[in-house]
Formats: C-alpha cells, structure tokens, sequence
C-alpha cells in the first residue's frame, strides 16, 4: 500500500516508512481479532488509508505505532457494529417475510410476483426504492437525480400501472385497500 503519486515526497517517504514499520504488529493485531482473512484486509486498508488521510496529525516516534492501534481498534469496532446492524436487518426481514408468507395465500404471492415483473425496469426501480428501502420521495429524487416533483408524478404512475397489473390478474385489491382500488380504477 502506497500514498497516491505526485504527493508531496516528504509525506509519501514519512507514511511509506511508517507502513512498513509497523504493518506486521497492526496486521497480526487485527487478524487475532477477526474471523476471516477479508475482514481482516479491509480493516488493516482502512487503518492505513486513515494513516494517509491524517498524515499531518500523526504523532512522531513510537507514539505513531500506538496511534494506529487506536485507529485499528476503532476501524475493528465500526465494522462489528456493522456486522451487527446487517444481522438484525437480516433477522428483521426473516420475520417479516415469514409474517408476510402466513399471511398471503400462495397464489397471491405468485400474483403480485408476476405483475411487479410486468411493470418496465424504471417502475419496478421507483417501488422498490419506496417499499423496501423506505426511501422518500426526496431521497429518491437524489438518487435518480431528477426533481422531487418528478419523482411524485413518477411514483403515482408507477402505483397506478401495478393497480391495473393486479386488477387485470383477477386479484381482488379491495383486500389491499380503498386506495388500491382507486388506483386500478385511474382515479388518485
């Protein structure tokens, strides 16, 4: 791992010499508290790529090697917590999806399945964005890098072609709501 080219050379032989005087002990520090070579890569990358960041705040001396330590340790307890939030995230829609299958007959399933296929790329985008990231209209707006009133307009469209998917595959949206209804019917 090297600082970018054309950096100034002082710095560049200043974190060079650091990285590899201290990346074994901060490599075997890092491995005996990780489970997987991976885990263990990226957390050392990003010890680094912070040394280089804070170059200039880095302290001089052995005091460097204990600083880095410290930003390992930090780097170890981010991506616990990650690790953390992505298995209860996991859990979370286990649950959900079990609750969901209970709760919907089968054909249901394979109904709605069919007419979210239906639907062009864009719209079924725009409702994944909405139902399962939970994303507001504004937040998508960022994200397809248009204006929010498009993304409201857009989005109406897009719940009205589905209503009319579902409605013309027979299912009975009057179990999913008045507002269902109206969609299928055009009206908003």
């Amino acid at each position: 791992m090297s600082p970018p080219e054309g950096c100034d050379v002082g710095l560049r032989q200043r974190f060079e010499e650091l990285y590899l005087a201290h990346y074994p002990d901060l490599l075997a520090y890092v491995r005996r508290r990780t489970d997987s070579p991976d885990d263990a890569a990226d957390a050392i990358a990003e010890t680094f790529t912070t040394a280089w960041r804070r170059i200039d705040e880095l302290p001089a001396g052995p005091q460097a090697r204990l600083w880095l330590y410290g930003v390992a340790r930090r780097v170890l307890a981010n991506q616990r917590r990650g690790e953390s939030r992505r298995s209860a995230l996991a859990l979370r829609l286990r649950e959900e999806l079990t609750v969901w299958d209970e709760g919907t007959p089968i054909t249901d399933q394979d109904t709605v399945r069919a007419a979210f296929g239906r639907l062009s790329p864009d719209d079924r985008e725009l409702l994944s964005l909405v139902s399962w990231e939970g994303l507001t209209a504004p937040e998508i707006a960022t994200v397809f890098g248009c204006s929010h009133g498009a993304v409201r307009i857009r989005l109406h469209r897009a719940r009205k072609r589905l209503a009319r998917e579902l409605d013309s595959a027979g299912l009975d949206l009057s179990r999913y709501g008045s507002r269902a209804v109206k969609l299928a019917e055009g009206q908003s």
